[in-house]
């Protein structure tokens, strides 16, 4: 296993580099998958890991450990000292190990019964990942991503999906209103407009294109006024609004709950 000990060195230099520009992810094509759970979430799903870092501390501890005994046999594994690791981590509190990845390739529009999240330029890293991870919980398959929100392969918004990325198909710098032009469903977005519904009197059925925006303003209103329908979801008296994760995670799961209901009933 090689070492380095150098913030000079080239490989150094370009890991830290990625976790921490969004720039040099695009110029690159590649990212950085940061702690042992993400990793391994990576391989389950078949996806090829280009080198592996480890720092000194990491090393030690058993979790890494193991990961590091399961790699395939032709994965780069390197060694940082603990303060070159601290360098290069894209967090505060260093995980111990860093795996380098190649961004994959964006994937064509769903057709047929598929429904999708699209993310109106949700800007936050946490946010981001955890509508991705509740997405994929809730059966999603595809999420497409407007430009303004943060990049979705970033090793924070990687953190905060805890594998969920390696489930879906993920489409950047959507053009949503052309890309839903094609899309054989209903399009429902959150809001408060006049003529929205409440979430629970909605028949979920069938393909939906879930419209979420950003924190604060929302859905665009070009956005909303595709929309099918508008939907709120009931609330407590004097409370105004969820946070968009939150949110999300209501509408998405009220469909699976409709799905799942509809298929106990058929059996």
């Amino acid at each position: 296993m090689e070492r380095l000990s150098s913030r000079d060195n080239p490989r150094v230099k370009h890991l830290h580099a990625l976790a921490g520009s969004a720039r040099d992810r695009r110029k690159h094509g590649e990212t950085v998958l940061d702690g042992a759970h993400l990793i391994e979430a990576a391989l389950q799903a078949g996806m090829p890991l280009k080198s592996v870092f480890v720092s000194e501390t990491g090393l030690a501890t058993a979790e890494i450990a193991t990961l590091v005994d399961e790699l395939p046999s032709a994965t780069s594994l390197t060694q940082l000292t603990d303060p070159v690791f601290a360098h290069v981590s894209p967090v505060d509190s260093p995980s111990g190990v860093l795996a380098l990845i190649d961004v994959p390739a964006q994937t064509a529009a769903p057709t047929g019964t598929t429904s999708v999240i699209v993310l109106d330029a949700v800007q936050d890293p946490g946010n981001l990942g955890t509508i991705l991870r509740t997405a994929a919980a809730a059966g999603i398959r595809t999420a497409w991503l407007t430009p303004g929100c943060a990049q979705a392969w970033s090793p924070r918004v990687l953190r905060a999906g805890m594998g969920a990325h390696f489930k879906l198909e993920l489409n950047e710098q959507v053009d949503a209103l052309t890309s839903l032009a094609s899309f054989p469903g209903r399009v429902l977005a959150t809001g408060l407009s006049a003529g929205a519904r409440p979430l629970y009197a909605l028949d979920l059925a069938g393909s939906i294109a879930w419209l979420f925006g950003a924190e604060g303003q929302g859905v665009s209103p070009a956005l909303q006024r595709r929309a099918d329908q508008i939907v709120t979801i009931p609330m407590a008296e004097g409370v105004e609004s969820l946070n968009v994760g939150a949110a999300a995670a209501v509408c998405l799961f009220e469909q699976m709950r409709q799905r799942e209901f509809a298929r106990a009933s058929d059996n």
